[in-house]
């Protein structure tokens, strides 16, 4: 059992670790049409990310390699059920790909601002689509007892899940103006500055709606959290965060604020996690055939080698992620070789 459990934390936390790092870049794509007044100023904001965005998505293959290897019965549930909902991310994703390289490659006006829309477009995609799937595995999809999935495209666009994908996109905005601050200067740094308490009201209006509402309607959640006291602080710790993140940017720690916002999307996502344990994917059709981290998740032996590469290889993933990071730090300078 506690192999299971251990998988679980560790699954939750690579989701964060994608959610963290990938979270900035798609915000910094959604601001871009905001906060951008000309062609340098977009250039700033692809560069503030040219180091860095791709390594970002590698944690969401990460995710669902772990998810495959520790849990593949929830795996294959998600990516058959959801299968129209994950190609449409992956073509967001390769959209975003190629607005990125293929933006600076010629002169022309319209050649970059069609480019800056596909990047703007795409991020807001990847964002809304992965927050309709939480908030569907949040609300519960039609399983059957061999974990088959009866679901269409529309059934997955229900108000909460909508809702969800709704917090997620004024999260990740946030996320990605408190990432900007140490990469901008002048007067898009005042800009950027001047955004982050419109998207923190936003935020934190949005997040607490959202709450309140999946205590009301989903007793399940609410009783786990009855039974587990302890889990409210993740929450609260989040609110917390998040109210720190602001006084950092206030006092010009810049580094300091994007690490408490980072805690902050580690904490919700924690919060989530708690509050569904163990279930990992439910079953509106009948609570039997809920998918849980005991009856989905691979063999023990499977399990336990993948624990002891994990212990091997999640230090050098994480030294590698830090490296980049200490390398790339600072603000952005434009060059030839810029994006």
């Amino acid at each position: 059992m506690w192999l299971q459990t251990t998988w679980f934390v560790l699954y939750i936390f690579i989701i964060s670790g994608y959610a963290i790092l990938d979270g900035f870049d798609l915000g910094v794509g959604m601001l871009s049409p905001i906060v951008a007044r000309n062609d340098r100023d977009r250039r700033i904001l692809l560069n503030a990310i040219g180091p860095v965005w791709d390594g970002n998505e590698v944690w969401l293959v990460l995710g669902g390699g772990a998810l495959f290897a520790a849990f593949p019965v929830v795996y294959a549930s998600l990516f058959s059920g959801f299968y129209l909902a994950m190609m449409l991310v992956l073509m967001v994703l390769i959209l975003r790909t190629v607005a990125i390289e293929f933006r600076s490659k010629r002169p022309e006006a319209w050649w970059r601002s069609l480019w800056d829309w596909i990047f703007t477009v795409s991020s807001y995609g990847i964002t809304i689509l992965l927050g309709v799937a939480l908030g569907n595995v949040i609300l519960g999809v039609a399983l059957d007892q061999q974990g088959n999935m009866s679901v269409d495209l529309l059934d997955l666009l229900n108000p909460y899940s909508l809702a969800l994908a709704l917090v997620a996109v004024s999260m990740f905005s946030l996320h990605g103006a408190i990432f900007l601050t140490q990469k901008t200067d002048g007067e898009l740094l005042d800009k950027i500055k001047s955004l982050i308490p419109k998207l923190l009201i936003t935020f934190f209006v949005l997040m607490t709606a959202l709450i309140a509402w999946t205590l009301l309607r989903d007793e399940q959640f609410t009783q786990n959290f009855k039974d587990r006291p302890w889990t409210a602080l993740f929450p609260i710790l989040a609110f917390a965060s998040i109210a720190a993140s602001w006084l950092l940017v206030r006092r010009g720690a810049y580094l300091s604020a994007l690490l408490a916002s980072a805690t902050m999307i580690a904490l919700l996502l924690g919060a989530i996690a708690s509050g569904m344990y163990p279930v990992m994917l439910r079953s509106t059709t009948n609570s039997a055939y809920d998918l849980t981290v005991q009856n989905a998740s691979a063999a023990n032996e499977t399990l336990m080698v993948m624990f002891v590469f994990a212990l091997i290889g999640m230090p050098f993933v994480l030294l590698y992620t830090a490296g980049v990071y200490f390398f790339f730090r600072g603000k952005v300078e434009l060059d030839d070789e810029s994006y």
